[in-house]
């Protein structure tokens, strides 16, 4: 049961699975077995009864599951107070009865037969309300050009790792079309404002508008399509979903209309200048407010429905124009009053990342004066890096405004073997104990998916224990058996030296956010310092492989194997660069074109040759999905510009350099690959001539370079080629004993 504290701190807040129909029931139960239908076939589906029964919950008031039945000639039987909590539920007994996993890279689903018996009765109840799921920038790194079989897939991992509560933003520029055309804006000035797909989630935020756009006609009508679908699945299981409301930032546009509109020019945000940045934003007293607010929500609803709560951010990393708190205040209720002016069961989902991202600004009488602003239990605060830097235990549980603890972990949704395994292990448990916690539940929030599973196999599973996993050397042991159909040894033991390095992250160095040299632009001050002892990650390397006799079979293990191949050779990035720069101070020629010679016609080509024996590590895939969106050849090569931006330049002159890098094949080939010869040239000819390097020189001449990549049409493959063991085991056996003699 939830404490006073919390219960206090929910005041309105909705009670997710709290009451619901047979009818209710009746649909979630369907949902659930759908599910299963498509997970495991429908044969081998029939073997599971589903049943949705509100009772269960009756005694926690929490989403609860119980597991029954099995053995020979038994069907399993599987309960849940909601739809969530009966998938939840069928994931439990998959994974701890069956060995079975479910990630994003793939499913192992050999199920022993006959399914194995549940002893007795398994009831679980979550120790909290919400399982949280998604980052508003989520839907720019990876959802931005999914279709409907994609977001079936991940609605289906949603459930069955009990999320109940996601944002679903898909569709919102629609709506803001119709309201703005309503205001009496032009299309081309409503054309004007809207940034690409790429970019979308900082247009939401108001961090940019136009750049990347416009959106053509076609992306408006399909997103509204894929809303719908969304939506109707997310709500079969008992989900809530979170739609958009309005945060206050209005185009330009706005003044030429209403020209005594108050209105004030942020200041600009990620080195974009103020033709893509500084937005206008509304003063919280302007009669316009409620108005454009009300009339956006009354219009998004009509069209969607809602399950009434609501995501906005007014300040996300932009500073307001005033610290007094009156205005803060203001400015926060303006937008609960426009939210419930239309819905009076409005609750205000709220990132707390402004708290966190500017804690010079965001002292305590401005944090009170946004928390203090809407009524207690009506904001539901996001404590968004929380496995790093929590915001709850510096403002007194967010002064009483219920909370949920998030791992947020990823940044750009870069490559790169990262994890802070122990933080998020006793994150949860050690906040629901903190002096009148209002924490009301756990949630994942990753800038960018598709990677580090493992950590988020371990919050997903938090999200329903009460207590820490007591070791996280057997759980990830468990996590390797279960993710590889059989166990190994040399598997099992390349984990835990995984989880002792790269997933054994902690303080400062823990930004979830990939610096390696490989995907950053050369220079001579780049910062090749590790938190963890490489030589784990080159053993862990080393188990891989001689596993690979017996696991080759494995989807799963191949993934991983490509992606510990990866990692190391970014390993070795570094230590050639390392090599290179000293090699530069001590002015040995002779060192520095061995190095830069083996980093640059070596180990990259080597790198792309085995990202290129994988589907999921192809530039190829990624761009094809951009091209799959549109709907003519002019529309396809305009999402795969806004697609290439993204990765690399990020903006038209390098704005957020390389914040989204991946390490594709293709990528490494002909955009990381070309800027490190391009540097090791320059570098070399200072060192001939005997003059300084200059960077802001070679910056300019590698920009043309990775301009030129954007805007070029080549295409790439989007089908593997090769064999990931084979090529993995070729660059080991090339650099492994290097790395062993010290002679790199």
């Amino acid at each position: 049961m939830e404490t006073s504290a919390v219960a206090a701190a929910l005041g309105f807040l909705l009670l997710a699975g709290a009451a619901g129909s047979a009818r209710d029931e009746a649909r979630e139960a369907a949902a659930v077995r759908a599910l299963l239908a498509r997970l495991l076939g429908p044969g081998p589906a029939g073997n599971f009864s589903v049943s949705v029964e509100r009772a269960l919950a009756a005694e926690s008031g929490l989403d609860t599951y119980r597991l029954s039945g099995g053995g020979a000639g038994t069907r399993v039987r599987v309960a849940g107070s909601t739809g969530v909590a009966a998938a939840a539920g069928l994931h439990r007994y998959l994974r701890d009865f069956c060995g079975g996993h479910v990630a994003w890279s793939g499913a192992q689903l050999r199920l022993p037969q006959p399914l194995p018996a549940v002893p007795g009765e398994l009831t679980e109840a979550t120790p909290s309300r919400y399982r949280y799921y998604q980052n508003v920038c989520t839907q720019s790194y990876s959802f931005v050009w999914w279709d409907w079989a994609r977001w079936e897939q991940e609605i289906d991992w949603m459930a069955l790792n009990g999320i109940n509560l996601a944002l679903a933003w898909s569709g919102q520029e629609a709506i803001w079309q119709r309201v703005y055309l309503a205001l009496g804006l032009t299309q081309a000035e409503i054309d004007d404002y809207f940034t690409g797909p790429a970019f979308l989630a900082w247009g939401r935020m108001g961090n940019l508008h136009s750049w990347g756009g416009p959106l053509p006609r076609s992306w408006h009508l399909k997103q509204l399509y894929l809303q719908h679908r969304i939506l109707d699945r997310m709500r079969s299981f008992g989900m809530i979903p979170v739609l958009p409301a309005f945060a206050g930032h209005v185009p330009k546009a706005i003044t030429r209309v209403f020209p005594q509109v108050n209105v004030t020019q942020l200041g600009s945000w990620g080195h974009f200048n103020c033709s893509y940045s500084c937005s206008f934003l509304l003063a919280p007293g302007d009669p316009m407010f409620p108005i454009i607010g009300s009339l956006f929500l009354r219009e998004l609803t009509k069209e969607f429905g809602t399950d009434h709560i609501y995501g906005a951010d007014t300040f996300n990393e932009m500073q307001p124009p005033s610290s007094d708190p009156s205005y803060l205040a203001a400015a926060t209720a303006a937008v609960y009053e426009a939210m419930i002016a239309v819905d009076p069961d409005a609750v205000w989902l709220l990132q707390g990342w402004l708290f966190q991202h500017q804690p010079q600004f965001w002292r305590p009488a401005q944090v009170e004066a946004v928390l203090g602003a809407v009524p207690r239990g009506r904001l539901l605060l996001l404590d968004l890096f929380a496995e790093s830097q929590p915001v709850y235990s510096r403002t007194a549980s967010f002064q009483g405004q219920p909370f949920l603890w998030c791992m947020l972990h990823n940044f750009g949704g870069n490559h790169g073997l990262f994890g802070s395994l122990e933080a998020v292990n006793q994150g949860p448990a050690a906040a629901r104990l903190f002096p009148n916690s209002t924490m009301v539940g756990t949630g994942m929030a990753p800038e960018g998916i598709g990677q580090n599973e493992v950590v988020y196999a371990l919050m997903a599973e938090l999200g329903w224990r009460k207590e820490p996993v007591p070791d996280l050397g057997a759980w990830v042991t468990s996590f390797a058996d279960r993710r590889y159909g059989v166990p190994h040894e040399d598997a099992e033991a390349a984990w835990r030296l995984l989880l002792r390095s790269v997933y054994n992250c902690s303080g400062e160095a823990c930004r979830g956010h990939n610096r390696s040299p490989l995907v950053r632009r050369p220079s001579l001050q780049m910062d090749t310092t590790v938190w963890y002892n490489r030589s784990d990650v080159f053993e862990a390397w080393q188990l891989l492989l001689k596993a690979a006799p017996a696991l080759a079979s494995s989807p799963a293990f191949r993934y991983d194997l490509l992606d510990v191949t990866r990692q190391a050779a970014q390993e070795l990035v570094s230590l050639y660069y390392g090599a290179v720069k000293t090699a530069y101070v001590n002015k040995d020629l002779v060192a520095l074109l061995r190095a830069g010679g083996i980093l640059v016609y070596e180990l990259l080509p080597a790198l792309d040759e085995v990202l290129a024996s994988d589907s999921r590590f192809l530039l190829g895939s990624w761009l094809e999905q951009a091209r799959m969106a549109a709907v003519s050849e002019a529309e396809a090569l305009f999402y795969e510009q806004n697609s290439r931006y993204q990765l690399t330049l990020w903006g038209p002159e390098g704005n957020i350099l390389d914040y989204a890098n991946k390490q594709l094949a293709g990528l490494v080939s002909d955009y990381y690959t070309p800027r490190w010869q391009l540097f090791l040239e320059a570098v070399i000819e200072s060192l001939v001539q005997g003059t300084p390097f200059q960077q802001h020189k070679f910056d300019q001449r590698v920009f043309q370079l990775e301009q030129a990549f954007v805007l070029s049409t080549w295409r790439y493959p989007s089908q593997p080629q090769g064999d990931t063991v084979d090529l993995a085991k070729r660059l080991f056996l090339k650099y492994y004993p290097r790395w062993v003699a010290g002679t790199l």
